[in-house]
């Protein structure tokens, strides 16, 4: 069967929890972790062929995986990444070596789920098929588990032939107790920041929403996380006292002083006065830390001060990992990882995460930054960036979001920065726009918040004209701004993509 008919038999199922939205409680999908564990066991459970690591949390948690696995890959190891949601594609959620898994490969072993789930509904053992996010977690396990070092294009080998990835960074998809991701049995638990996110699914507090991101521990497990909100530290520390956990605080790994973000004292020619200017819109995170009494640079590409949190607790991942007292990869290594402070800096350094505060160059236009702030606390941290530009620059939003999401907070967060009637920013622009999904806000329902808030905006039928306008409306000095959803930055992005290639 080829790849077409592989992804649209996967996207039949309904994407991620958008076929649940429009059934009735009774008719959704019922979450059961033992479901997941009945179905890789029919696949030989694939999850027990390579070490790996789980991250959960609200926001942050696909920058810290990323950042983690390049850290990994740069010290020599065949590293997996699992993530989720896709921008363009399905296949960037299932990566080795941050090479996304082949059309062939997904063809191949999305029928092989497929057609065992199918006789695990047939005989009873499971009470229906399994979602599209289990299907895909599944799918990627089986990847994981028979990937060789074959290079890219070379003749397929017998799976027999092939070994497991030397160890896979799994980011949770939802909650993570019930997570599908949640059958292995992780070196590392990595929990990010918490904020209020999908309570229909999780709980209406943070400490019902932690309780369940902390289902990811294990009795005597090791936990790597940082201070937030305290509910949330309350709830993981509770959490960690049942289970005996070792837990490790990646705060040593933030600099003491905040860096600017907007001034910071470099040499390089990124921050010139003749740098290209999407360049110096977002300079990447520079600074020092301590890593076992040895200097540490960090260099990252991921921007915002935001993104320090996250970096640290990769730090503090691959220190954990190298511990001399840690684990052996069936005797290729007798100690441990290795994982030197350079290799640490080469990983960081080398990290991509598209469409997280992603600046992109436009021909004769202005260029445009992209990102999936997707809820309110992502709205506060798009925010926080922004402050950090010349208050004078004129500012295009392309905005659009998921109607299960708080479009009234979000709303609030962000339309004031982009407010014309403002004395202080004629020169601005508010563009909403629809995008594909069956979750949509409606456009009615995003001119209604700019309308209660009394900011001017415009509404336009597709994406493709919105780009077109802001390009239209927005001087060359400017910036394009586009948040509010995944659906719409990865729609945005591969137009953008297009029209610099």
């Amino acid at each position: 069967m080829s790849y077409t008919a592989a992804v649209d038999h996967l996207y039949a199922r309904g994407l991620e929890l958008a076929s649940d939205s429009s059934l009735p409680p009774g008719k959704r999908h019922k979450f059961d972790l033992e479901h997941m564990r009945i179905l890789a066991r029919a696949l030989g459970n694939p999850q027990d062929c390579f070490p790996s690591i789980l991250i959960a949390g609200t926001n942050g948690k696909g920058s810290t995986a990323a950042t983690l696995a390049s850290i990994l890959a740069a010290a020599g190891y065949r590293t997996a990444l699992y993530t989720s949601p896709h921008l363009s594609r399905v296949n960037e959620r299932i990566q080795i070596d941050g090479r996304p898994i082949s059309d062939d490969d997904f063809a191949r072993l999305y029928f092989q789920v497929d057609s065992t789930a199918g006789r695990l509904v047939t005989s009873g053992e499971l009470p229906q098929h399994p979602s599209f996010f289990e299907t895909l977690t599944a799918l990627a396990f089986l990847y994981f588990a028979e990937a060789g070092k074959e290079a890219e294009n070379a003749p397929q080998t017998p799976s027999a032939l092939r070994a497991p990835v030397d160890i896979a960074v799994l980011e949770v998809g939802l909650g993570g107790r019930l997570d599908a991701t949640n059958i292995v049995t992780p070196l590392l638990s990595i929990i990010t920041d918490i904020s209020l996110d999908h309570q229909e699914y999780l709980g209406n507090t943070i400490a019902e929403i932690t309780r369940e991101k902390a289902g990811i521990l294990r009795p005597r497990g090791t936990l790597i996380t940082l201070p937030q909100h305290p509910e949330a530290n309350q709830a993981i520390g509770e959490v960690a006292a049942e289970l005996g956990i070792h837990a490790i605080n990646a705060a040593s790994y933030i600099p003491h002083t905040p860096v600017p973000q907007n001034a910071r004292p470099s040499t390089s020619s990124e921050f010139a006065p003749e740098a290209p200017f999407a360049m110096r819109v977002a300079p990447r995170n520079r600074y020092n830390v301590t890593l076992e009494q040895q200097p540490l640079h960090v260099d990252s590409p991921l921007w915002g001060q935001h993104q320090q949190r996250n970096i640290a607790l990769a730090i503090a991942g691959a220190k954990e990992l190298r511990n001399p007292t840690g684990y052996n990869i069936d005797n290729r290594n007798s100690s441990s990882y290795k994982i030197k402070n350079t290799q640490i800096e080469t990983g960081i350094r080398n990290t991509r995460w598209p469409g997280r505060l992603e600046v992109l160059p436009l021909p004769n236009s202005a260029p445009i930054l992209l990102d999936v702030a997707h809820n309110p606390a992502g709205a506060w941290t798009l925010r926080a960036a922004l402050s950090q530009l010349p208050e004078d620059l004129p500012r295009t939003l392309i905005f659009s979001c998921l109607r299960d999401k708080d479009l009234r907070e979000m709303s609030q967060i962000l339309l004031p920065l982009f407010d014309s009637s403002s004395p202080d920013r004629p020169h601005d622009h508010i563009l909403f726009a629809p995008i594909n999904s069956p979750r949509a806000a409606s456009l009615d329902d995003l001119a209604a918040t700019a309308r209660d808030l009394e900011i001017p905006a415009e509404t336009t039928p597709s994406l493709t004209e919105a780009l077109a306008h802001a390009r239209a409306i927005t001087p060359s000095n400017g910036l394009i701004v586009a948040t509010g959803s995944v659906y719409l930055i990865g729609e945005l992005r591969a137009q953008v993509v297009e029209a610099t290639t």
